[in-house]
């Protein structure tokens, strides 16, 4: 298969693999100029083995557009509601209460 250009293929786990298996797909990005086999790279995160047979629907290629930008290197970045808060901080709606 050959991705149009300006676009590039993202391969994705498929969520059912992964909610009850716990299988996960690792390094996907295939290029518009890529002709070669796709091959995917799976991860076993669960404590039971997984076997893949010839047939089994394992990953979902999503075909994403792409833009190239211009990057501006800046000293100082403007202010934003959201700052340096990282990992969890949106989405909470108020106080957490730990028990």
């Amino acid at each position: 298969m050959a991705v149009p250009e300006g676009n590039y293929g993202r391969m994705a786990p498929r969520s059912g693999l992964a909610a009850k298996h716990f299988i996960d797909v690792g390094a996907g990005v295939i290029d518009s100029d890529f002709r070669g086999e796709i091959k995917i790279l799976l991860f076993n995160f669960g404590d039971q083995p997984f076997e893949v047979k010839a047939g089994d629907r394992v990953a979902q290629l999503i075909i994403e557009k792409y833009t190239i930008t211009d990057i501006l290197e800046v000293t100082d970045l403007e202010e934003s509601v959201r700052g340096e808060k990282g990992f969890g901080s949106t989405g909470v709606q108020g106080e957490v209460i730990k028990h």
